[in-house]
């Protein structure tokens, strides 16, 4: 009898209906590029303004074709942790998690000690789970924190286990759970609630002061690392076991093994490029190699809890397949946020994505790795390639009990700033250096040694974590997203060209998606000003209304747009939330994106070097009781919110004075309505959905408004462009 898979693949349902849906915008869009290619203007009468048009019309095409990639056939997958259960028992392999920290002021201590914990508590056997916390920032407050996460988890870890509760990060179940009716049950939950709610005062408190109190530090050797010279930039290599699972007195308060917890800060020296996220994701690959040594890597960052006491055998399920399980380098959990607003704001809930985009990669050969919420086999994450008779290992792993001393300074050598010259670490090895979305070029690589990967989407959601509260760090996250994946996609590792041969024509072009998202800032900056200035300046670029000719423009317009909408409902988003994303399109494509093109040009012409910059994960009240009220947040002076005003009070202009002279003119028929139409729809959209920022810059008192120097610039550069002749 043939056994039955640990999981089972299905397909989307409803795409021979988008099939034909997709088919006619295809045909619309040739037609609308055909009008734009026959009816060119004579020189004089805005030929230069419609071949930009044209430009910028030929790349979307482009692009929409580059998006129907990962929408013609996605699948999702359901695993069987009941089968898994049955066939392996408890004789499952060794995972080491990794979480990775680089600023105690961005990454609040007590926020990474809620994610480790949830980290500790999963429903796996204990002595078969690693926790490794990397602190870039080498803070003496970080290990603190980790010091005290040993001694809650001895309460925790039994707690979750006797309730079976979900989540297991206590700061999400103390704050979403309701307080137990049996009293017994209510008694364990205050006292474990409030020994919580008491470290996490003395974690907080010691962020406050800077400093750990002394009679604290006597109580773990670990503290005596941290001396007056030593800084976030520079310092030797720390490597601390806080519990050691092989140590038979490492047991929780029933007498239950704890999870291995290690703490370490890799050596920083200013003379030394120490590489970002990919340098810590590679030192702790190492120093985890003479600890544990795990076959299976995990990996999260700080703000990410586990939301899922089963996502690791939901993993495994994947790799033990006898079937696929050999074939699969990474199993990729979707990125989802707990604290987005109703209507999504900023539209960073990634629901669209995680729904769609990943799901259809997958049908090709697997998503993208992005850097969370990740399971992978050491040997790929090492550079192994695959081959049909590769037999992985599961027994592998450091089981027996070692002098803890010796293995901390072995560690520390691995995690020094020169181990990694003259070897493949960050090219070969490990996760590869020189972009800023280290994860994404890491499992292009690794597809590219011809693993695949899977998408794995539970009911409920793997890991949680803490999106963008305001428009700065929603600009600033995605601008380091899209310059790091316009940087891999004019690189030698771009997908077509690194691809080529190995992975499937569908699977270069789902990368390309993110990989393309920068160059878009162009075309959707021309779109939104030429036209409207075309508008008040009398020059026309669409058909007339009567003319058959505009039935491609309006089909392709409204046909896109609803199946927009669609795609968002069956999202789990709102129609007003869609509406917030249209307008974060556009805001992040004339600002992130933008800027996300010109610095990959000055770092392809050398003129800049890449750079990290930490999304915070804290808001201050103000800001945060506007974003619960879904009020845009500006608030500073900066270029990006000059460019936003200014195109948004360009608009506005062109539409009143375009208007106008419609009016004035209609009696003569110079600028009769037909012949603009078009031209009034699009600019009054950009107008519609610009509302938020015209009330920004004058109509809101409170401190989130727009500054009224940005206001005076935009004005500026609008006056510019109305009288400076163009075309």
């Amino acid at each position: 009898m043939e056994r039955q898979g640990l999981f089972t693949t299905e397909k989307h349902g409803g795409r021979a209906l988008y099939r034909l849906h997709a088919v006619t915008v295809f045909l619309g869009i040739c037609l609308l590029l055909c009008y734009r290619a026959t009816h060119v203007p004579a020189a004089g009468t805005g030929r230069a303004a419609w071949l930009g048009m044209l430009a910028a019309e030929l790349w979307f095409a482009f692009y929409w074709v580059i998006t129907q990639s990962v929408r013609w056939c996605p699948i999702r997958r359901r695993t069987f942790v009941d089968r898994l259960a049955a066939r392996f028992g408890e004789r499952l392999p060794c995972v080491d998690i990794f979480v990775c920290t680089a600023d105690p002021q961005s990454e609040p201590p007590s926020l990474v000690v809620a994610t480790v914990l949830s980290l500790m508590a999963y429903n796996y056997p204990p002595e078969k789970l690693s926790v490794y916390l990397s602190d870039d920032g080498g803070s003496i407050l970080t290990f603190y924190a980790m010091w005290e996460i040993s001694a809650f988890a001895k309460h925790w870890l039994p707690f979750c286990r006797r309730y079976n509760i979900e989540p297991r990060s206590p700061a999400a179940y103390f704050a979403a759970s309701d307080k137990p009716h049996d009293p017994h049950a209510l008694e364990e939950w205050s006292s474990v609630k409030d020994l919580y709610e008491e470290m996490t005062e003395r974690i907080d408190s010691a962020a406050r002061s800077g400093k750990v109190p002394e009679e604290i530090k006597v109580k773990h050797k670990g503290f005596s690392e941290w001396n007056a010279g030593l800084t976030s930039k520079d310092h030797h290599p720390i490597v601390q076991i806080l519990i050691d699972a092989k140590d038979k007195n490492a047991v929780d308060n029933e007498g239950n093994v704890l999870p291995t917890l290690v703490y370490m800060a890799r050596e920083k020296r200013p003379q030394y490029h120490h590489n970002f996220k990919a340098g810590a994701m590679n030192a702790l690959i190492r120093v985890s190699s003479v600890i544990s040594n795990s076959p299976i890597i995990m990996n999260v960052d700080c703000d990410m809890y586990s939301n899922n006491r089963d996502s690791i055998r939901d993993a495994m399920c994947f790799f033990l397949d006898e079937e696929m399980g050999h074939k699969i380098a990474f199993v990729q959990y979707p990125q989802n946020y707990n604290n987005m607003t109703k209507n999504n704001i900023y539209g960073n809930s990634l629901n669209v994505i995680n729904e769609v985009e990943l799901s259809g990669l997958d049908t090709w050969g697997g998503p993208l790795y992005i850097g969370t919420g990740c399971f992978h086999r050491r040997e790929t994450l090492c550079g192994r390639r695959f081959t049909k008779d590769y037999k992985e290992d599961w027994d592998r792993g450091i089981k027996t009990e070692h002098c803890i001393d010796k293995t901390e300074e072995k560690a520390k050598s691995l995690a020094t700033c020169t181990y990694e010259h003259n070897t493949q670490w960050g090219d070969e090895m490990g996760l590869k250096y020189g972009c800023p979305v280290e994860d994404v070029i890491t499992g292009l690589a690794i597809h590219c040694r011809g693993w695949k990967s899977v998408y794995s989407n539970p009911p409920r959601a793997g890991f949680i974590g803490v999106g963008p509260t305001t428009l700065a760090q929603t600009i600033l996250q995605h601008k380091r997203w899209s310059e790091g994946n316009f940087t891999i996609f004019v690189s030698k590792y771009c997908p077509f060209l690194f691809g080529r041969g190995i992975t499937k024509l569908p699977h270069q072009m789902g990368y390309s998606i993110y990989g393309l998202w920068a160059p878009n800032s162009l075309p959707t900056l021309y779109y939104a000003v030429i036209p409207s200035l075309c508008l008040l300046k009398g020059t026309p670029l669409f058909p007339e209304i009567m003319s058959p000719w505009i039935t491609p423009f309006i089909y392709v317009s409204v046909v896109k747009n609803i199946y927009s909408v669609y795609e968002a409902l069956l999202c789990r988003e709102t129609l007003r939330g869609w509406w917030n994303a249209q307008r974060m399109w556009m805001v992040k494509r004339i600002t992130s994106y933008l800027y996300g093109v010109i610095d990959t040009i000055r770092k392809v012409l050398g003129l800049s070097q890449m750079g990290f910059v930490v999304s915070p994960k804290v808001s201050d009240e103000d800001e945060l009781k506007r974003y619960e009220q879904e009020i845009m947040e500006f608030g500073t002076s900066s270029s990006e919110y000059v460019i936003i005003a200014t195109i948004a009070l360009l608009n506005l202009v062109c539409l009143v004075g375009g208007l106008y002279q419609i009016i004035l003119a209609s009696g003569e028929n110079k600028m009769a309505l037909n012949v603009f139409f078009l031209q009034v729809i699009l600019c009054g959209v950009l107008v519609i959905i610009n509302i938020p920022i015209y009330e920004a810059m004058f109509l809101r008192k409170d401190r989130g408004r727009i500054p009224f120097s940005v206001t005076l610039a935009s004005i500026g550069f609008v006056m510019l462009a109305l009288f400076v002749p163009f075309f």
